[in-house]
């Protein structure tokens, strides 16, 4: 890494407002990826996804709050960072309440445009997704749409309703994918930016009982890949940029062959450099490695490495590639994994660093 940059690792967590549900690192690649707290943030209940804007020195973080009806409602918190000390000023706060009438309303993801204009939020219990804009310098200003799921999945407990649980932009910023867990379907909408609404684009349909959780594109931009947490898998697809269309490839198993026990799946992340996929399982508590043959967008089985800790709710790779950082939620820690740029394969370093029921972690690096 260059000598004046700075790698800051932002995480959030289950928590009441009164406890640190967020926290900075500053990670010591030097050190062989030794985690050193920087700072702490109360006041935000259950900051459970975050957004990091490195260009602008801004943190997203979603939360909660009382809706006044004996409910919640969802909120996303702005704040100022300091790169150099990973102070973080809060700057405001905007409540992403949708329509009347979607029951409740806290969010689970963020994700912010290329254009720093927008964030988009999701509600897994309220079924919907929200476009919230980013106004005065960074802050969070109005959610100025929503957009609501309706129907049901083959899973009569956990697809009975709608679940959208993450959005991701496409690499050009022109699409907005949205696995819905309780629809077995990868929703895609686009912004039209004059009237600041959602617009629905299509639906790539997986199989039933699969369960889309969070998705990934490849660095090229040319295959993508969602991990399907009801059925611990990954689904793969080549994507044309143009229409915004994913094309399925093929469906892999997170899991190894003789595994009995009761799984559930969470985070996905490619290396920097395309040629390997990870994905996270909770119960196995493992990363799943696989290669990635970038031309057909189809997967090759590497290894099953442990997590060093319960239920891998999110994990991590470090911008330069060289790392891969998990936060076990119920180990209470974050637990860092050396990658093998040549092989994929995953060391631990024997660096972890406590932290609440972690529950999401950001790396960006900052320039002095």
């Amino acid at each position: 890494m260059n000598t004046h940059a700075k790698m800051l690792l932002f995480t959030g967590s289950y928590s009441e407002a009164s406890d640190s549900g967020i926290q900075v690192f500053e990670f010591d690649e030097e050190a062989g990826g030794k985690l050193n707290l920087l700072h702490k943030i109360k006041g935000l209940t259950n900051p459970t996804f975050l957004e990091v804007d490195p260009i602008g020195l801004r943190l997203y973080a979603i939360g909660e709050k009382p809706n006044g009806k004996g409910g919640k409602e969802g909120e996303v918190a702005s704040y100022a960072i300091h790169p150099m000390t990973g102070q973080l000023s809060e700057l405001n706060r905007t409540g992403t309440m949708p329509a009347e009438g979607t029951g409740q309303t806290t969010t689970c993801h963020i994700s912010r445009d290329l254009e720093s204009q927008y964030v988009v939020v999701c509600s897994y219990h309220g079924g919907s997704v929200g476009l919230v804009s980013l106004e005065d310098g960074g802050k969070s200003g109005r959610l100025c749409d929503t957009a609501i799921h309706k129907g049901q999945g083959a899973d009569p407990v956990r697809q009975d309703r709608p679940h959208p649980h993450s959005a991701i932009f496409s690499p050009d910023g022109r699409f907005i994918f949205v696995p819905d867990l309780g629809l077995d379907v990868i929703r895609c909408y686009t912004i039209d930016r004059q009237n600041k609404t959602l617009k629905y684009h299509g639906d790539t349909v997986l199989h039933p009982g699969a369960g889309p959780r969070h998705f990934a594109f490849h660095p090229d931009g040319k295959s993508a890949y969602v991990i399907n947490e009801v059925d611990s898998t990954i689904t793969s697809f080549t994507y044309q940029a143009e229409s915004g269309l994913l094309n399925e490839v093929m469906t892999a198993s997170t899991l190894p062959e003789d595994f009995s026990g009761d799984n559930i799946c969470a985070e996905i992340a490619l290396s920097v450099d395309g040629r390997f996929l990870y994905g996270s399982n909770r119960g196995m508590d493992s990363i799943v490695v696989y290669a990635v043959d970038a031309s057909t967008a189809k997967l090759i089985f590497i290894e099953h490495v442990s997590t060093h800790g319960g239920h891998p709710r999110h994990f991590t790779v470090t911008p330069d590639g060289g790392y891969l950082i998990v936060a076990n939620r119920d180990a209470n820690n974050l637990v860092v994994h050396a990658i093998d740029r040549h092989t994929g394969r995953l060391t631990f370093t024997g660096n972890t660093a406590e932290v609440s029921k972690p529950v999401c972690v950001k790396p960006a690096i900052f320039k002095g």
